[in-house]
């Protein structure tokens, strides 16, 4: 009697996954594409995306732009004559809002671990550095949704925006750097935990110190030494001052570029910083 052998050929994905020869890149792109389609898909989060940074441009900033104009002059200080406290607080609220925005990423992985997901990606030859950018990225485009609705607000609310093509290019990417930035953050400080209550707790704890000590939502000028100086080195505090020269002023000098240098600086260390904390803390649940 003979034997007859069988060989039996795996198909090329599941060699692939076996040889562990699978391109981080695309693995990449399609959980990014995943975060995206989930933002889109919960009209709850573009709404609240939309409405909140919505909500401080017409109720504080329509409260304070009924000062007479001189007080207004006075109290902005180094802005133009006539210049609007809208058109002052406009680049502050994005700039707060691309921080807010960071808090949303780091609930999705704590949804993603609790309800499984994230144990079915990361079994895979995926790499935790992979999963972890590509929720930063998400975040990040997250927050950029609200800012073409902002802009249109604003104009809708009598603010005249000044510059050019060229110097909004730059304002934009300093708001993806600010994005970035705190995406990785809050995402790197709750890699670990699987409690709805984290992000939350963590952000209130942070976000409302950065918010106020920014220059965001008042001139800087009229704070106290301790408040100056954590707006000294604030990356609010400099998205805010690179919007406002950009949006308010019509310009973009030498130290805007040193802002935006700085907003790069703060991106690409929160990024190195989160990934080699998710790379040690993000695990299978």
């Amino acid at each position: 009697m003979s034997t007859v052998s069988k060989t039996v050929s795996l198909p090329a994905t599941v060699a692939k996954v076996g040889d562990g020869r699978i391109g981080q890149l695309s693995q990449f792109w399609g959980l990014y594409a995943r975060e995206l389609i989930r933002t889109f898909r919960n009209p709850w989060v573009i709404v609240i995306t939309l409405v909140q940074p919505f909500m401080w441009l017409a109720f504080f900033g329509g409260m304070l732009s009924q000062l007479p104009s001189s007080e207004l002059d006075s109290f902005l200080l180094h802005a133009p004559p006539g210049t609007s406290y809208l058109a002052f607080l406009l680049p502050g609220v994005l700039a707060t809002g691309m921080m807010s925005i960071g808090m949303f990423g780091a609930m999705s992985t704590i949804q993603d671990k609790r309800f499984g997901f994230m144990k079915r990606i990361l079994i895979t030859p995926t790499s935790k550095a992979t999963v972890y950018l590509s929720k930063a990225l998400g975040s990040a485009t997250r927050g950029l949704v609200q800012i073409p609705v902002m802009v249109c607000a604003a104009l809708a609310f009598g603010v005249h925006l000044q510059g050019n093509p060229l110097t909004w290019s730059a304002w934009l990417l300093g708001l993806i750097f600010l994005g970035l930035g705190f995406s990785a953050f809050f995402l790197a400080i709750t890699s670990s935990s699987t409690d709805w209550q984290t992000p939350g707790v963590i952000s209130n704890f942070i976000m409302m110190p950065l918010m106020f000590a920014s220059g965001a939502m008042f001139p800087t000028s009229i704070y106290p030494s301790w408040m100056r100086a954590i707006a000294n080195v604030n990356p609010v505090g400099f998205s805010a001052q690179l919007s406002r020269s950009v949006l308010t002023y019509g310009q973009f000098t030498g130290t805007d570029l040193t802002y935006l240098g700085y907003l790069a600086l703060f991106a690409l260390l929160m990024i190195l910083a989160g990934t080699a904390l998710a790379s040690k803390y993000l695990k299978v649940e």
